[in-house]
């Protein structure tokens, strides 16, 4: 019989460890393992599953994704884990999600206080009690912590786990806590920021020039100063720090509260700007950076150059929206409007000191039809080649299900010589060191047959994509490019792109200022990545 160890931290856990309490995996895994050897279960290190991060929801939690679909597929009897908690806190959709699959598959889950199993009623309704509780103190916990927070913000103190740029965290003496204090090489970069945007540059004849935050992004690029974590300065990042009120002393919560929305079926996570009335704005215990008259007047400044997203209303004006990606630094490319009827809109990246040369939105929006074109008939060709092997892929589609077939009477024999391992030590025949020594004979030989029927399966799915590409993707790329020019709207051509696009990469390093770029503008290169079946 085959069984695994899952390990999770809790937020619990990781509190625990700052305050010296040791390791939890290396704890809990210690924990388990002589669970194992009380019950004479042998359990390899590949059997064993860790969770570095602790995730609310099992989206977020890919070690778990990867155990329940392990789980759904019947390759494991049981699970250990130190609680029924560490499977699943986050809301009902998730605890039912974990419950039915054990349900479902019939996998015992085996802890050091009890062995669920999910065939017995008890069992499950005590399981899904379990889960109901664990859920309720998961909110007790967090409504104690953000209680917590909102305390600690009105004494002053600094609650995040990050500082801020220009700042270095540091523990409060002789009380819990965190407060800041200025950083060396960040704090003058910081004033720098402020005096070039409210003062200006000092220029050759004595005068000062102000800068406006593209100027000042261009300029901490040029000097080769990096960002708190390392990379390109951005528009975004520069008004970030000039709005922020951190930089004259003072400490600000709930400027950006996180809020939970339902997008197309999926819970997704959002950070929207919160009215500044419901703020907790309060003097902070660090020192500041800025003076307040500084401060105020790159308010000012800020006020007469709003940066705000684009009114829902007006709708989406880039029909390549949320496609384009910039094949130098990654980040998404950018409509770049003009009001002048003589020059036409281009597509361009954001950040000032990328090297991506921008080109004409409708020149880009003409060749990736073009390119998405040259695809098909390619892909075509492909699905055609291959399909002239149908007869063959029929045969091959036999023999994997009779392999399958074998497969299952293999790990099925497997179990079996395992269950009569088991009464062999218990009647005294085997010694604990040989029980333990064939144990870990038939687990290896069991995991082996488990991970070829999987590699199977895969295989029978690949056939399966390409037939499902011959009768959806196909057709779908197809109308993509016979209606895409008669859409009235440049929302409607974006939602019908995504359908069939991932994302496309642009790279072009033809400077402007070329000869061949005014004789080629469409000389840039676009790699497409379609939404084939997995």
């Amino acid at each position: 019989m085959q069984y695994c160890i899952y390990l999770r931290k809790s937020r619990a856990d990781m509190e625990a460890e700052a305050r010296g309490e040791g390791e939890t995996l290396a704890r809990h895994e210690k924990i388990l393992t002589d669970l194992t050897h009380k019950m004479n279960i042998y359990i390899s290190n590949e059997a064993i599953y860790k969770e570095i991060v602790s995730g609310e929801t099992i989206a977020s939690r890919p070690v778990m994704q990867q155990l329940l679909s392990e789980v759904e597929k019947g390759v494991w009897n049981g699970v250990f884990v130190v609680e029924v908690e560490r499977l699943a806190r986050g809301d009902t959709v998730d605890q039912g999600i974990v419950a039915q699959t054990f349900k479902y598959s019939s996998t015992k889950i085996i802890t050091p206080m009890k062995t669920y199993d999910p065939d017995n009623e008890f069992d499950e309704e005590y399981f899904e009690f379990g889960l109901f509780m664990s859920r309720r103190e998961y909110k007790t916990i967090n409504r104690r912590l953000e209680s917590g927070r909102i305390s600690s913000t009105k004494e002053g103190k600094y609650v995040g786990n990050i500082p801020p740029y220009g700042y270095i965290r540091k523990k409060l003496e002789k009380e819990k806590g965190y407060t800041l204090t200025p950083h060396p090489e960040q704090a003058p970069v910081v004033k720098s920021i402020f005096e070039w945007y409210t003062k200006g540059e000092l220029q050759p004849n004595g005068t000062y020039k102000r800068l406006g935050v593209s100027l000042i992004a261009r300029k901490l690029n040029d000097l080769r100063i990096p960002t708190i974590k390392g990379g390109d300065w951005v528009v975004s990042t520069i008004r970030g720090i000039l709005s922020n009120p951190v930089y004259i002393g003072k400490i600000r919560r709930g400027f950006r509260p996180q809020v939970k929305k339902m997008v197309s079926g999926k819970m997704t996570k959002q950070r929207p700007r919160a009215n500044k009335d419901t703020w907790i704005l309060v003097k902070g215990l660090h020192e500041a950076i800025i003076d307040e008259e500084t401060f105020d007047l790159a308010q000012k400044f800020l006020s007469l150059n709003l940066s705000t997203p684009a009114p829902s209303q007006l709708g989406v004006k880039n029909p390549l929206a949320g496609l384009i990606v910039c094949g130098v630094c990654g980040r998404k490319m950018v409509r770049r409007p003009y009001n002048s009827r003589t020059q036409s809109d281009t597509l361009m990246c954001a950040v000032t000191s990328c090297n991506n040369v921008s080109s004409r939105l409708s020149l880009v929006e003409d060749k990736l039809l073009q390119v998405l074109e040259a695809w098909l008939n390619e892909y075509k060709l492909n699905i055609k080649a291959e399909s002239n092997n149908e007869q063959q892929d029929y045969l091959e589609i036999d023999l994997i299900k009779k392999s399958m077939e074998q497969l299952d009477k293999e790990i099925a024999t497997l179990e079996k010589q395992s269950d009569n391992l088991h009464d062999l030590l218990e009647q005294g025949v085997y010694t604990k060191e040989t029980f333990f020594k064939r144990s870990n004979v038939l687990n290896e030989k069991s995991i082996a047959a488990v991970n070829n029927k999987i590699e199977l399966e895969k295989r029978l799915k690949d056939i399966s994509n390409k037939r499902e590409a011959i009768k959806i993707i196909i057709p779908k790329v197809e109308k993509t490019i016979e209606v895409y020019h008669y859409l009235d709207t440049p929302a409607e051509k974006n939602e019908l792109l995504k359908e069939i696009l991932e994302k496309v990469t642009y790279n072009k390093t033809i400077d402007g200022r070329c000869k061949k770029w005014r004789d080629h503008p469409d000389d840039f290169e676009l790699i497409l990545y379609p939404k084939l079946p997995k």
